[in-house]
Parts: C-alpha cells; sequence; structure tokens
C-alpha cells in the first residue's frame, strides 16, 4: 500500500516542473483520422478530450485540429466510391468534398465539442468551454488551390486568422478545428489536417505540436518495434521520409512536423493516440513515450 502511494505520489512530484514549465504555453493537437477510426473508441476518444481538458486546468492552451480521413473514407464506401490518395493526401472531387465538409463539420467538430462542454459541465467549470470552428469562420483558413493538380478540391492554406484563436484562448476557450478552407472566391477546400495543425502551431509560435496517430512514432525499420526513434533532428526525419521508412500517411505528418520546428515551434511529437493518457505521459513525465522532433540539424 506504501508503495503504491509513493509511486503515486512520485508520478504527481514529477509532474510539477512541467506544469511550471508550460504554464500559459499553447499546445496545438492534431486528432483524427487514424486515431479515432472505429466505434469500439469512443470511451478512448472521451478520454483523450479529458486529458485535453487537464491541460487546460493546469494551465496551459490546447488548440485541437481534427482531421477524420476513416470516417470519410466510411461514408465514401457507403456511396459506392473508392478513396484515392496522392502522397497520402485525399484526391477530393466535388462529391468528395461534400462528403468531406458533412463528416469533419456536421459529425465530428461537433462530437468533439459536445464531449468537452458535457465533461465541463458536469465538472468544475471555471468558464472554460469547447468551440467549434472550420476554416470558414471568420476567415480562419484561407487557401488556394493545391500545387497537384489531380488532388481536385485540396486547398493549401495561404493565411490563418490568428486573432479569432487569440480570443478564444483569453476567453478561457478550447478551440476545436475543422480543417475545411475557403479560397478568396468563396470555393470551399479539403485541406491536409496536419499541414493545417503545423500552420496554425507556427502562427501562434505554439510551445508543442502534438500529432495523435495510430503507430506508437516512428520507426527505423517498421517491422521492428525495438527501432522506434524517440527524438529525431529535423534533417534526420527527412532522411527517413527519403529513405522509404516513412511511408503514406506519415509522409504529410513528418513533413509538417519539420516545417514546424523549424518555424519556431519548440518541439512537435508524434504518439499513438490509442494509448490511454498518452498526451499526459508524453508532456509530464521524464521518458515520454512516442517520438518527437527537434531542429537541430547543427
Amino acid at each position: 500500500m506504501k508503495k503504491d502511494i509513493d509511486q503515486r505520489g512520485g508520478i504527481l512530484l514529477e509532474a510539477l516542473p512541467y506544469i511550471k514549465k508550460f504554464w500559459n504555453k499553447i499546445v496545438i493537437i492534431k486528432y483524427g483520422g487514424s486515431a479515432m477510426s472505429e466505434e469500439a473508441d469512443r470511451d478512448l476518444e472521451k478520454q483523450i478530450i479529458k486529458d485535453i481538458i487537464l491541460l487546460k486546468y493546469v494551465g496551459m492552451k490546447p488548440v485541437i485540429v481534427h482531421g477524420g480521413g476513416a470516417e470519410i473514407s466510411l461514408e465514401m464506401k457507403k456511396r459506392n466510391k473508392v478513396p484515392q490518395f496522392v502522397n497520402g493526401l485525399r484526391v477530393t472531387d466535388p462529391e468528395t468534398m461534400e462528403i468531406t465538409e458533412m463528416v469533419l463539420t456536421g459529425k465530428i467538430n461537433t462530437r468533439l465539442v459536445a464531449e468537452i462542454n458535457l465533461y465541463i459541465t458536469e465538472g468544475p467549470g471555471n468558464g472554460v468551454k469547447g468551440i467549434g470552428l472550420s476554416g470558414e469562420d471568420a476567415q480562419l483558413l484561407t487557401v488556394k488551390r493545391h500545387r497537384i493538380a489531380e488532388l481536385g478540391l485540396v486547398g493549401e492554406v495561404e493565411r490563418i486568422n490568428t486573432e479569432i484563436l487569440t480570443l478564444l484562448l483569453e476567453k478561457n476557450y478550447i478551440p476545436v478545428i475543422a480543417t475545411v478552407g475557403v479560397d478568396e472566391q468563396g470555393i470551399r477546400y479539403n485541406i491536409n489536417a496536419d499541414t493545417v495543425a503545423a500552420q496554425i502551431a507556427i502562427s501562434l509560435q505554439a510551445e508543442k505540436l502534438i500529432f495523435l496517430t495510430d503507430v506508437d512514432g516512428i520507426f527505423r525499420d517498421f517491422s521492428d518495434p525495438s527501432s522506434l526513434v524517440s527524438s529525431l533532428k529535423a534533417v534526420e526525419a527527412e532522411s527517413l521520409i527519403k529513405s522509404g521508412c516513412i511511408q503514406k500517411g506519415m509522409i504529410p505528418k513528418v513533413e509538417a512536423a519539420v516545417q514546424a520546428v523549424r518555424a519556431g515551434v519548440k518541439k512537435v511529437h508524434l504518439l499513438n493516440g490509442k494509448y490511454p493518457h498518452s498526451i499526459l505521459l508524453e508532456v509530464f513525465t521524464d521518458s515520454g513515450i512516442g517520438t518527437e522532433i527537434i531542429n537541430l540539424d547543427g
């Protein structure tokens, strides 16, 4: 009994310097797709939301950016559409764009915001609230058509309205952002959520950018669990992409991570969101989990 109490007390003491270090710092959490893919994971999703709320209550400023690739693909298959990808990005024709917007803004975004507000209503409150946004709201994400023409209605971020996010964070909101943007003509585009998360982290000069995925991190050899890399320099991450060690949907994540740390974000973390409390273990413990990417290229 005493040993168990000592261990739990030790965990709390281990967290203390991190709570102090990250007080009032902005943390961007990219949650989506592979980390929220199954109905059976709804309890885990609720736990992830509670962990993010905990970050808020200990003085951090979390922003959630979500995708929903698995749910979009599922809805496409229901309509007899076959999902197609180029370099890890979804090919988006007008019908796919309609499905994407319906799933991201009409389903996932509202669900995540409801979970935040339900828990806070049941809990201590203190004025913390979740609020849902898409790139269309307050011109949050202004985009242009992606340079790869065959992707169709896929956009690249040109401008981010950080003013609205700053105001919401100051007013104690947890913004939850669906990655749909608009161009100057009002045309809506699907945007890769990893890229959006990185761009928002850069614009807000976030302390951390956390990608929740369904893998443990980056491996030098994916078939060998012991080859998990706990820490990578940006240049090393780029080499792993070129060598083929990083493939498919991990490519946009790692590219976005490299871009973020080179533009001033202190650290980027790639974690398995299917592990309970993975965010807390990474942020508040000495050893952490997953892979961190830092900008020490010298």
